[in-house]
């Protein structure tokens, strides 16, 4: 028996496996839902049992070319077939290519490349204090982050979010960092100092409650990281590539950070991230001062790439504004048929949230789940709000059927909300 004979007979005797496998072999740091996604194409997803769904969570905001994107799945092919992987005592041309097309499209002038948006953030953490060090010494090493933002799930990125949920249990967190009321400006004022580091910020908090920061917010902190020689982290791993119709948030905002973090969208699916930043600023990390095995991965690398060079154009960021305009519409329309759920719709771009109104409060997920029973998926941001990241190629169509999907879904569960 040769040897693709062989993989063809194991993968006729792999173990049958369903939802319930999950309670049986994985650890449960997660709550699944019982539906089992197996094919997707677009914003169509399949399950286990041929139910087909329209996928408004676009993977968290990964899927932000949609599943299976033809293009995508071309150049992974094509690379696939070059190289996969060569460690970094290496480069290679995929990631040399990515990290112009991004620089090219940025402020930045360097690039480095990770997993993840967790891994971004803790390069970018580790960078500003780093770059401070140098540059001022020891005592300047404060991080000044916002109340109910969310930047990883590393030890450091969890105690820098400020969500108390997330660092519970795993006491002493690291040292030196404060947080203050998103779009606070008094109260970034009062905390941002000499001794602070770097100040980071979501220009629109994803799992906060998707609220976008209000432009004079965000043009006070650059304003007082200059005046206090602190860097400016953008952390842009949900709210950037394309999202809210320009290619990172900040574009929209006319605010310049220091640093910027990216994943999720980057690799569309792929594990991808990074992290981007000046010359002056790049240069306080040395050779051996920080690293990742897979990043710059020539495959994940190519993919991005092509994610890139897709989103990046006007036409397409043009087609996202106008998706934007209809979804928002749309909701905004839901949100007056049924004022006794939803209190506001908020967001940008195709990055939405669906408060609910106090009557309703902490019941987010009573209505997601409402949603996919009728063949819609949508998220939730804390447990008051719904919060939809359909891919940007989100159709007029499906926009309309996700309407209709959704009213079905709320008329549901109003009844059994009797």
């Amino acid at each position: 028996m040769n040897a693709i004979q062989n993989i063809e007979s194991k993968q006729e005797t792999l173990t049958p496996v369903d939802r319930s496998t999950f309670d049986e072999v994985m650890v449960p740091t997660y709550a699944p839902s019982t539906l089992l996604p197996v094919r997707a194409l677009g914003l169509d997803l399949w399950a286990q049992d041929g139910k087909r769904y329209l996928d408004f969570t676009g993977g968290i905001a990964v899927n932000g070319l949609g599943h299976a994107n033809p293009a995508i799945v071309a150049a992974l092919h094509e690379q696939a077939e070059k190289l996969w992987h060569v460690g970094n005592g290496y480069t290679n041309e995929p990631v040399l290519r990515l990290a112009l097309a991004l620089t090219e499209a940025t402020f930045a002038e360097r690039a480095f490349f990770c997993n993840s948006g967790a891994e971004a953030n803790e390069a970018a953490f580790k960078l500003a204090r780093k770059y401070a060090h140098g540059k001022f010494g020891p005592s300047k090493s404060r991080i000044v982050s916002c109340l109910n933002s969310f930047h990883g799930r590393t030890l450091f990125t969890v105690s820098v979010g400020g969500q108390a949920k997330y660092t519970e249990g795993y006491e002493p967190l690291p040292p030196d960092i404060d947080h203050i009321p998103f779009n606070d400006i008094a109260a970034a004022r009062a905390a941002i100092g000499a001794d602070v580091c770097a100040v980071v910020v979501e220009p629109v908090q994803g799992e906060g409650g998707v609220l976008p920061a209000d432009p004079a917010y965000l043009q006070a902190l650059r304003e007082l990281c200059d005046a206090n020689g602190a860097l400016l982290i953008f952390d842009e791993v949900q709210c950037g590539m394309g999202r809210t119709g320009d290619l990172f948030a900040y574009m929209g905002y006319g605010v310049t950070p220091d640093i910027l973090t990216v994943a999720k969208a980057l690799g569309n699916g792929y594990p991808i991230g990074a992290m981007l930043t000046t010359t002056e600023i790049a240069s306080a990390f040395s050779v051996g001062a920080h690293g990742t095995t897979y990043g710059g991965n020539p495959l994940a690398a190519a993919v991005a790439l092509k994610v890139v060079q897709t989103i990046n154009t006007p036409e397409f960021l043009a087609r996202v504004k106008q998706a934007t305009k209809l979804l928002w519409q749309t909701l905004q329309t839901i949100q007056s048929d049924y004022p006794h759920v939803f209190s506001e719709v908020r967001g940008s771009g195709l990055m939405i949230g669906m408060a609910l109104t106090e009557a309703y409060a902490g019941r987010a997920k009573e209505i997601a789940k409402a949603a996919e029973n009728e063949g819609l998926m949508v998220l939730i941001a804390g447990p008051d709000v719904v919060r939809l990241l359909p891919a940007l190629i989100v159709s007029d169509a499906q926009i309309e059927e996700a309407d209709c999907l959704l009213c079905r879904a709320l008329d549901v569960f109003l009844d059994a909300a009797k």
